[in-house]
């Protein structure tokens, strides 16, 4: 019952709210961190549990005037600690997750569809947070919303403390 709750938030409800949302611009991300809240709240009333986890994170979590480049492979990461990548590949090594970094939402569906994981905690801004979990039903998703302090796609941060949890509750 909950799956099918959680197709009609992402494939219906989603859409018509978006829609709204294009007529209604200031409530727009406001509808897609509600369907982001919703969509988690129904992916742990369902309780799934697997091992095989993909964090998928956002370009802008790197610092912008890095000169190491993390696209193409996370781990060419200095771990310099400016930035929260360093403390993401940890949290990964110490889960023995899959990581990846994408640059738009096309890049996170390829990632998705190339890795086949059971379950995706995921890092992003509401609009592609929210579009990238209706687009991945029926595969779990954990949405994250960044934190923009200096505006978006511009040196973003997580709270590391909802990833852990967010990859505890697949994992445990």
């Amino acid at each position: 019952m909950t799956d099918l709750f959680r197709a009609i938030v992402l494939k219906v409800l989603y859409p018509v709210l978006m829609l709204v949302g294009a007529f209604l611009k200031d409530k727009k991300e406001r509808f897609q961190l509600y369907i982001i809240d919703l969509n988690n709240k129904l992916v742990r009333m369902q309780g799934f549990k697997t091992k095989r986890i993909l964090l998928l994170l956002p370009h802008c979590l790197q610092i912008n005037d890095c000169d190491v480049r993390i696209t193409n492979d996370i781990y060419n990461c200095k771990r310099c600690g400016r930035c929260n990548i360093k403390d993401l590949i940890a949290v990964a090594e110490d889960n023995h997750l899959k990581l990846f970094v994408a640059t738009g939402g096309n890049l996170a569906r390829r990632i998705v569809s190339d890795v086949r994981p059971e379950a995706v905690v995921a890092v992003a801004c509401e609009r592609d947070l929210s579009s990238g979990i209706a687009d991945a039903y029926p595969l779990p998703v954990l949405g994250i919303p960044n934190e923009r302090p200096f505006g978006p796609c511009f040196n973003t941060r997580v709270d590391l403390s909802r990833v852990k949890e967010a990859i505890e509750f697949f994992g445990k």
